[in-house]
């Protein structure tokens, strides 16, 4: 589908705006650990921003770097659990601090695209929370260096991925969970069907919505549920950016390689979501009263008050998790022909 020029034009300077704001944003920034010149050429680099992530931090790194990322560039936004000792020390890890507004930098986004400026480019990038875990089809065989390569002998730009919650059966907050563990043993479950996709705006992103959180908070409210669908691996190039989070991209070129475009013929991943590991109660009155999680007015208001309950989210229906297999028999990742 080829975009009328004045939408071109018009999407052109949204991404330039966007490249301003995050170059603005380096004022916010404090380097307390620089260690950017290790990274060689070739290197797959990770961009995160966190606060008081002490509890998934082990496990999260130890994925990654099994995953084949060589480089963790992190925006500490706070921190007050441990995080920034749980950092500080690796020599695969550079991080920046700041205490500033979470919310005014587009959700750590601007932040990011700094950094993602100033090093990401020429790289194989992921962009990722802390509870988000990528895995793609044989990520158990081969690595991010594999696909990457792969990926750049078709032209192909990005990978996209699922974010697919998982959660256990009662409460989070009954649960037990040690840092370094494997949240899936702690959370197994998830929906295996539920979720439906919406094309939205003018920039090609086909919007993935629904599983236990559309289920639970947002039964009578779906348009409000949270977007599922996200571009966490690209090939960077400095004139990219993230328009809403990870879930859409400029160009507008890089959304056609998420599920459910006519164009998507190649693999795609699935970010396993670890939300709701024990703690969820405290955290979500925590954001509550910090105000800076994304809002849509009352409805989201009502959500963040349920988070509050830990609620059990499981369900007769749901399903334990067994692996990347298993969400490709079931239509949630694509191997395509990778």
């Amino acid at each position: 589908m080829t975009l009328p020029p004045w939408t071109r034009y018009k999407l052109r300077l949204i991404r330039k705006r966007l490249l301003w704001r995050g170059f603005r944003s380096r004022h916010d920034l404090t380097s307390v650990q620089n260690n950017t010149s290790a990274i060689a050429a070739g290197d797959i680099l990770l961009f995160a921003t966190v606060r008081d992530e002490a509890l998934r931090l082990p496990h999260f790194l130890a994925h990654y770097r099994r995953l084949g990322v060589r480089h963790f560039l992190i925006v500490d936004n706070g921190s007050a659990d441990g995080t920034d000792a749980l950092l500080r020390g690796a020599p695969d890890v550079s991080v920046w601090q700041t205490h500033a507004s979470y919310k005014a930098a587009r959700f750590g986004v601007k932040w990011l695209a700094w950094l993602l400026r100033r090093y990401g480019h020429g790289h194989w990038t992921l962009t990722v929370d802390a509870d988000e875990l990528l895995i793609y089809p044989d990520h158990d065989a081969r690595d991010l260096v594999a696909l990457t390569g792969w990926l750049d002998a078709r032209r192909r730009r990005a990978l996209p991925a699922m974010l697919l919650d998982l959660y256990p059966k009662g409460s989070p907050d009954a649960q037990h969970y040690t840092p370094a563990d494997d949240p899936v043993q702690v959370l197994p479950y998830f929906d295996p069907d539920g979720y439906w996709q919406e094309r939205r705006g003018s920039h090609r992103a086909i919007n993935t919505m629904g599983g236990p959180r559309a289920r639970v908070f947002f039964e009578h409210a779906p348009d409000f549920a949270p977007v599922l669908s996200k571009l966490p691996l690209v090939s960077w190039h400095r004139s990219y950016a993230y328009l809403s989070s990870t879930h859409v991209a400029l160009p507008p070129v890089l959304n056609t390689y998420q599920p459910g475009d006519s164009n998507g013929a190649g693999p795609s991943g699935a970010l396993l979501h670890s939300k709701f590991l024990p703690g969820t109660a405290a955290r979500a009155r925590v954001e509550q009263v910090r105000g800076q999680q994304y809002t849509r007015g009352p409805t989201h208001d009502a959500y963040y008050n349920a988070l509050g309950e830990a609620p059990d989210m499981w369900t007769p229906a749901a399903t334990r998790f067994t692996g990347w297999e298993q969400l490709v028999g079931l239509g949630l990742m694509r191997r395509g022909d990778w």
